[in-house]
């Protein structure tokens, strides 16, 4: 049974049960209300009939007066002499219900009481109400006065029909707002069904328009917030995987080159009769083309942890001058080589980092500024603030072009990949200090004009 017919159905039992059960309960109060009235009326009437025969002559017009008492009140009227002997008992067309003679315990009770007796038993037809009358013009001293039942209840038929007629059209509105009502709660929750449906089998791009203020259009705002959450995460997957194929593709063309290389220089070094010069030149290929792929792993090493470890970096103070004296006797002699000026920033301070990973980062940078600087300068300037300190590695080499910047710290990402390679870099040293930095919640930042060199600079934490 689908949920409309559910709902429905317990909205048109749930109010036709009540209207019912009011109905029912509205007819048995209304009955049981004219019975205490005509309970309270007879015994009003029947001192007033009492009253009325008390002073009706003894004559030929006795029972025509009595008669035309009962006629006016509308009840069954019986008179009994001193001796409890009916005597006279009025309407005439009516058949006699009473009894022919008092008991004397009844007898002795209206002597005694002076008052009207109540006489309703639950399975009589009748109400009767009886009262003993004091000596008059007549030998009338006990009357009896009685009413059927269905004459005080005569309204209620009456009453009855207009409840019942109510109750019917009651029923066929509750049926008709009841299906309307139905349809109108299940619309929305069809429609929330039919979204999460096609949401769960991947239809992400499912936009649910309900445009109501209640909780259904809450729920479906949060349906379309969670579909377009998961076409972002879709994309974002998307993005991922294809940065991923991306890298092991790189990885396999980073391997394969140097690879080829040392393949290509051992088969050399097998020939016959080669040069001592020749040999000696395709050892040093060999060599360095494994000294790149070493530095390959080392670098894809760190990445690994940065992505993995979440120890990846243990700070502690240290004087970063120890590790500016480290570059400085590292790089001097390249640097001259080509004929660069390099020049250290030296000063004695104390930052709070992993020492390892900050030298890391600055062989990257001077490595790079080594590499693509051919004539000038190159310089690791330091500057000092309250609670940190600023490291800049700045050359007057190449440069590096606008639209390469947002992707510079990419991983295997080269402005010039040809000649990157000759380099021997292996387009992760970048990448690499971005992790690292990134690990020690700093960012790398870099400015670049082409033709006139580059600049790359961090912010290190001094100990609190």
């Amino acid at each position: 049974m689908s949920i409309r017919a559910k709902l429905a159905w317990t909205f048109i039992l749930l109010l036709i049960f009540g209207i019912t059960a009011i109905s029912s309960y509205s007819i048995l109060f209304i009955r049981n209300y004219l019975l205490n009235e005509g309970e309270e009326q007879i015994l009003n009437d029947t001192e007033w009939l009492a009253i009325t025969i008390q002073n009706l002559q003894s004559d030929e017009q006795f029972e025509t007066n009595l008669n035309e008492a009962a006629r006016t009140s509308g009840y069954r009227i019986s008179i009994y002499d001193g001796d409890g002997i009916l005597f006279a008992s009025v309407p005439y067309y009516e058949e006699a219900n009473e009894d022919t003679k008092l008991e004397q315990n009844r007898q002795n009770s209206l002597e005694n009481s002076g008052i009207v007796l109540l006489e309703n038993e639950p399975d009589s037809d009748d109400l009767v109400a009886y009262m003993a009358i004091s000596g008059g013009n007549n030998p009338a001293r006990y009357i009896r006065v009685s009413i059927n039942k269905d004459q005080i209840y005569e309204p209620i038929r009456t009453i009855r029909w207009i409840i019942y007629t109510g109750m019917f059209i009651s029923m066929g509105l509750v049926i008709l707002v009841s299906v309307l009502f139905s349809r109108s709660i299940s619309k929305p929750i069809i429609q929330l069904e039919s979204a999460a449906r096609d949401i769960a089998d991947g239809n992400v791009n499912r936009t649910l328009k309900l445009d109501r203020k209640d909780e259904f259009g809450t729920l479906a705002k949060s349906l379309n917030q969670m579909a377009e959450r998961l076409r972002a995460d879709n994309e974002t997957l998307k993005a991922m995987y294809e940065k991923q194929r991306q890298f092991f593709a790189d990885i396999t063309h980073e391997i394969r080159n140097p690879l080829h290389t040392i393949s290509g220089s051992l088969e050399m070094l097998q020939l016959k009769n080669l040069s001592d010069e020749k040999k000696e030149r395709y050892i040093e290929t060999a060599a360095r083309q494994t000294g790149r792929i070493n530095q390959l792993f080392k670098d894809l090493m760190t990445l690994q942890r940065y992505d993995s470890d979440s120890y990846f970096i243990e700070k502690k103070p240290f004087d970063i001058q120890l590790i500016l004296d480290d570059i400085e006797e590292l790089y001097k002699n390249r640097a001259a080589k080509k004929g660069l000026q390099f020049e250290v920033d030296k000063q004695s301070v104390s930052v709070y980092a992993d020492p390892n990973k900050i030298e890391q980062v600055l062989e990257n940078l001077v490595s790079n500024a080594v590499k693509y600087t051919n004539e000038g300068f190159i310089k690791v300037s330091i500057e000092e603030f309250d609670d940190h300190l600023s490291v800049e590695v700045s050359d007057s080499g190449i440069g590096i072009s606008e639209n390469h910047l947002s992707r510079l710290f990419d991983r295997f990402y080269r402005t010039d990949k040809a000649r990157s390679r000759d380099k021997g870099g292996t387009g992760l040293g970048l990448a690499v200090v971005k992790s690292i930095l990134t690990a020690h919640k700093t960012e790398i930042k870099v400015k670049s004009t082409p033709g006139k060199g580059s600049a790359f600079w961090f912010t290190l934490q001094k100990p609190t």
